[in-house]
């Protein structure tokens, strides 16, 4: 999802786009995408970089040259221990996001030298890790521990959550799930439509005994992961068929199949009723955030002199 298309419609409505590195099959795909983009907008934007087990690794080393090479000024990590790339990147002036979906995690990229850590809650599409801590908790627990500013991510798709991150001690917030269901997402319209259609139940987790955990959209073939996990746990072999990325490219960008690979999705979808320009999502957010904030908030406030 985090290609050129998507990353300059968040960046031009005042966010921060990115585009995902491992979209690209190759580092000069992952060039040409990130010049793509530079065409499409004069703001800021990012590269993620997400470091996951693989039987054969993507070569991750090329694909930070290329980042450097093109002068991205911004990167976020995630995954395994990145410390060999934040050094490379940081030595090169980048400011370094890690995703993390402990406090554990958090304060380790935090000594790694990290300028922000990006907190992962148990909400989250994608990766969750295995301690299946939630935002409510995990944001006020970073909030005591960490010196480095945060982002709260997992779970946001609203202005008032964008209220309540902010008042947890957040920064601000990452959204993935969310910008799927936009009108410059570069998915197909049935995957969008699944996205508005669905609820809060409407996830499901898979490789959870690959001790790999994902959270994705709960549908025949996701079902089919977790029952054939029960009779073989831990044999990716035997799943690998049901779960490998071109099935879930192929239902992005071709069919529009719902049901036919596994496709990450977040507990935020009961949150998402419609598809939005990401110019009026955004906006949208931080008027709702600004006005908890002003109003709300303020009303509830106690004035000392009627204590």
């Amino acid at each position: 999802m985090g290609y050129a298309s998507l990353a300059a419609a968040v960046s031009n409505a005042g966010g921060l786009g990115m585009v995902t590195a491992l979209t690209q099959p190759t580092p000069e795909r992952l060039r040409q995408e990130i010049k793509k983009t530079r065409q499409l907008t004069s703001k800021p934007f990012g590269v993620n970089l997400t470091l996951l087990p693989a039987l054969v690794p993507p070569d991750y080393d090329a694909y930070v040259d290329v980042v450097l090479d093109e002068k991205v000024k911004i990167v976020e990590t995630a995954g395994r221990n990145p410390d060999m790339y934040i050094r490379k990147l940081k030595a090169a002036g980048v400011i370094v996001i890690h995703k993390c979906v402990s406090i554990r995690h958090a304060l380790t990229a935090e000594r790694l030298g990290v300028d922000f850590v990006s907190v992962d809650g148990f909400e989250c599409a994608g990766h969750p890790g295995e301690e299946d801590v939630p935002n409510f908790v995990l944001l006020a627990q970073a909030t005591r521990k960490l010196k480095v500013p945060f982002l709260a991510s997992g779970g946001v798709g609203t202005g008032r959550q964008l209220a309540a991150a902010l008042a947890l001690g957040a920064e601000g917030v990452s959204m993935g799930t969310r910008f799927m269901a936009t009108v410059e997402a570069p998915i197909h319209p049935r995957i969008k439509e699944a996205i508005v259609e669905a609820n809060e139940t409407s996830t499901t987790l898979v490789m959870r005994s690959l001790r790999n955990t994902e959270r994705v959209y709960k549908n025949k073939v996701a079902l089919e992961v977790q029952h054939i996990e029960k009779e073989r746990p831990g044999d990716i072999g035997a799943i690998r068929h049901l779960v490998k990325g071109e099935n879930y490219r192929k239902s992005f960008q071709e069919t529009g199949d719902t049901e036919s690979s596994v496709w990450s999705a977040g507990m935020v979808m009961g949150l998402i009723d419609q598809v939005l320009p990401c110019k009026d999502l955004i906006e949208g957010m931080v008027k709702e955030a600004e006005d908890i904030i002003k109003n709300r908030l303020n009303a509830l406030v106690v004035p000392s002199s009627k204590l």
